[in-house]
């Protein structure tokens, strides 16, 4: 557990009696890419402030590379080492991107001119044209040239892909594999689970400030699956209640369940029961997570 990148320890932020982020004990590990996902309002910004601290944890604690995120001086010493990426892409509107180039360059002694010229042109950003008259997809092109064209240990993305097209997101994923492929530790929010099932090592689902779910993508991919029973009369639903079983759903004489584990204890059961079909399907990440946020 020491060597993790990111590790909290009942991590809390509330707002009154609103319980933003519950109780969180995550742990992220170095050499890969960590999906952070959650419905809106789940606590996905929340927890990425705290981890910078740009705002206090209500209780719990929690360290970044080994820093402690309430203690400020080793708070400044982390932010040296990571490139962070805000959902809102806050960027000085009066600036030019040439300028916001120059400037955020100033203050990393880790800044890779060449990466940044490249990005500049492969993102067809103009270099002249102020800030505040940069679409939404060149502002969040030129928040992620600033982070990319650093050599951070670790890069913190908040919903790095709002406003890119086909073709940037298809490139932004190809620069988070690469970030990888060189030894930078990746954790991102998104909504887009698509692109999430293409890149990620690892996933954690945030839903109403608790973590439900901690696993490795190949992990999923192993354990999860859908069962779908056909019996010659109602099945009983009570005899599927087993271990791994998340969920059952029964219409007629066809039954369907979802399960997390223990696939092989559900097609045995079946066959006990004299199932007149049995088959079993893979599930996706889309719908893992869908049915994780609903059993919640």
């Amino acid at each position: 557990m020491s060597s993790s990148v990111i590790l909290t320890r009942e991590l809390t932020k509330s707002y009154g009696s609103l319980a933003a982020v519950q109780e969180l004990n995550l742990s992220v590990g170095p050499n890969r890419i960590t999906a952070f996902l959650g419905q809106n309002g789940a606590g996905k910004s929340t927890t990425i402030k705290m981890l910078l601290g740009m705002i206090r944890p209500s209780s719990g604690e929690g360290t970044v590379l080994g820093n402690r995120i309430t203690n400020a001086a080793e708070n400044r010493e982390m932010r040296r080492k990571v490139a962070y990426v805000a959902e809102n892409k806050p960027l000085y509107g009066y600036m030019s991107v040439e300028q916001t180039i120059h400037f955020a360059s100033s203050f990393y002694p880790d800044w890779r001119s060449d990466v940044a010229t490249k990005l500049l042109i492969e993102y067809k950003l103009p270099p002249q044209r102020k800030v505040k008259a940069l679409s939404k997809g060149m502002r969040t092109k030129l928040a992620l040239l600033l982070a990319f064209a650093r050599r951070p240990a670790l890069l913190i993305l908040d919903e790095p892909s709002e406003g890119l097209d086909p073709v940037g997101i298809e490139h932004l994923l190809q620069m988070l594999v690469a970030q990888a492929a060189e030894g930078v530790a990746i954790f991102f929010s998104s909504h887009q689970i698509a692109e999430v099932e293409r890149v990620a090592d690892h996933v954690c689902i945030l839903d109403n400030g608790r973590l439900l779910l901690d696993a490795s993508l190949d992990q999923l991919r192993q354990s999860y699956r859908r069962i779908d029973l056909v019996f010659a009369s109602t099945p009983p639903e009570r005899e599927f209640r087993i271990t791994g079983v998340e969920k059952i759903q029964t219409k007629g004489h066809q039954m369907s369940v979802f399960a997390s584990e223990n696939a092989e204890g559900v097609i045995e059961r079946a066959r006990d029961l004299d199932a007149v079909s049995v088959e079993v399907a893979p599930v996706g990440l889309r719908e893992i997570f869908l049915e994780t946020v609903k059993e919640n």
